[in-house]
């Protein structure tokens, strides 16, 4: 295929997708309609086949969710994973297995073959990574008990696609029961040497980026943040893992660095671009012909697959011991087809143990699930709130908040001399306090301080916002330079409107700048410095 013609393609989808996506954000809608919406319109069988290369852009934009769960991972090291508990890992080997009986019950009735029945219900049992952690990232409810609850149950839906694969291997027929054995064996011994290798490794980069200064190298963090994720990801792959799993893990492994918050800032872009790819290409699967002409067949399908799932994880986390309006909201977050439905039914169709017509329905409800869930995982809370107060119980969902590691009160944005200057009060104290430098020796000396530090350029707003800034007291900047230093404080003050906000200008004529910046007060270099002059010819006078 024609690298030119591939380009082509891409531009002509993410322009699409742009003028989609705007729409129906100018709605208050999820722009991931008018992805999906571009993407049916543009390619695919029953589109205007005004893109050819849907298969090659769908091969590229599976990327995006991986760097999706690489970036998630940065932000839940071993220790906050760890805070996540057993009990929603448990849920999602749960729902996932309650789930496959559940569907293949149902399918059994209109379906004659056990083994087609079996694979309708693998198919339907996972929910989709990409569109619920975007939309429970965009909210801000990813640490919420109803988000954290879908991440886990995710995160084990994403180790289940695997065995899930192997079995609908084994329902084509094809290989012995030994086989099977050795391929299950050989697929844990792979995932163990790839958590090992991805370990070295990140403790290795990690170790070679802490020996320079980002700020004079920037360019290397952008490699480091590229190559980390998408390697994750391919080593994922080849050892025969879901890339998606192995990029969280490697996000994982980096997320108790110092260099998380940055590393997460420098793929962002990249993140954004393959994630819109991936849902235009995923808009691209379906036939809005076929799903026309048998919609009442497919919306009935979608409503049962909708109920059905949400019931089952309500169910499942109501017996785990959750309250009714976290159940109910993290049933309505998973409540969908996921896009595993079109791995496992190529698998099955290649197998055939799926038929045309029966992959057909599969994925123009996965497709109608989509559109549904755009709207349906931000009304979550709301209804777990509704659901609650309908059954008499307590209080709404914004009590049962917490986060899995306490924001700071205070924030320094550079850590120089007049930083540590400042600092000095806030030592000793209670007051929790974050450090932000793109200096390493800055990032060691708040260290010795007892603060907490992170590497990143301020003057990117992902790095504030992914240090939890909205929730400081006050915040300080002390970069010397002026342009960065106003263009934080502008950051900051969109993002933390309510925070005082002291900012340094080392010349006097910026000063006016930095008010009009957000600053409330500002310490100008010159002004101490002539201070300073002024008290010593003093002495010296006499």
């Amino acid at each position: 295929m024609d690298l030119w013609q591939i380009l082509g393609d891409i531009v002509v989808l993410l322009g699409s997708c742009l003028l989609a996506g705007g729409i129906f954000s100018r709605m208050g809608q999820s722009p991931i309609v008018g992805y999906l919406l571009a993407g049916m319109m543009l390619g695919g069988p029953g589109s205007f086949q005004l893109v050819s290369t849907e298969h090659e852009i769908e091969a590229i934009a599976e990327l995006g969710v991986s760097l999706l769960l690489f970036s998630l991972g940065l932000e839940f090291s071993v220790e906050r994973l760890r805070k996540l508990g057993t009990k929603p890992l448990l849920g999602g080997f749960a729902q996932v297995a309650t789930t496959i009986l559940v569907a293949f019950g149902f399918a059994k009735l209109f379906i004659a073959g056990i083994e087609e029945s079996i694979a309708v219900g693998m198919m339907v049992a996972l929910s989709s990574t990409a569109v619920v952690l975007r939309i429970l990232m965009e909210s801000g409810e990813i640490e919420m008990p109803h988000g954290r609850n879908s991440l886990a149950v995710l995160l084990t839906q994403d180790m289940s696609v695997v065995p899930l694969a192997l079995l609908m291997t084994i329902l084509g027929g094809e290989g012995t029961g030994s086989e099977v054995v050795w391929n299950i064996a050989k697929l844990l011994l792979m995932a163990l040497g790839l958590v090992a290798g991805l370990l070295l490794l990140t403790k290795l980069a990690v170790l070679s980026l802490g020996t320079l200064t980002l700020q004079r190298n920037r360019e290397l963090s952008v490699i480091f943040a590229v190559v980390a994720g998408l390697g994750a990801a391919w080593a994922s792959h080849t050892a025969g893992i879901s890339p998606a799993l192995g990029a969280f893990v490697a996000g994982m492994l980096l997320g108790s660095s110092a260099f998380a918050t940055q590393i997460r800032a420098d793929v962002a872009p990249l993140q954004v671009l393959l994630l819109t790819l991936f849902f235009g290409a995923a808009g691209m699967v379906a036939d809005p012909i076929w799903i026309v002409t048998n919609f009442h067949y497919v919306a009935l399908v979608v409503a049962a697959l909708t109920a059905g799932k949400l019931l089952i994880v309500w169910a499942i986390f109501a017996l785990l011991g959750h309250s009714t309006r976290v159940a109910a909201a993290t049933g309505l977050c998973l409540a969908q087809v996921g896009e595993f439905a079109f791995v496992l039914g190529t698998i099955g169709r290649s197998n055939e143990v799926v038929s045309e017509s029966t992959y057909a329905m599969v994925v123009s409800a996965a497709i109608l699930s989509f559109f549904l869930s755009a709207f349906l995982v931000p009304l979550a809370p709301d209804f777990g709130n509704l659901v609650a107060r309908l059954l008499g119980s307590g209080r709404d969902i914004q009590g049962d908040k917490t986060e899995l590691h306490d924001p700071p009160e205070v924030a320094i944005i550079g850590f120089g001399p007049a930083g540590q200057a400042a600092a000095m009060m806030l030592v000793d104290t209670e007051i929790s306090t974050l450090v932000i430098d793109l200096n390493r020796n800055g990032v060691q000396a708040a260290a010795e301080f007892g603060f907490s530090a992170q590497v990143g350029d301020a003057t990117q707003s992902d790095v504030l916002e992914h240090a939890q800034l909205s929730h400081c007291k006050a915040i300080v900047v002390t970069v010397p330079h002026h342009k960065s230093a106003i263009t934080i404080v502008e950051h900051v003050r969109k993002l933390a409107p309510h925070a005082a906000i002291i900012a340094r200008s080392r010349y006097e004529r910026f000063v006016n700048d930095f008010v009009l910046a957000g600053a409330e007060s500002v310490a100008g270099d010159e002004q101490k410095v002539g201070e300073s002059l002024a008290s010593l010819l003093k002495e010296k006078l006499g």
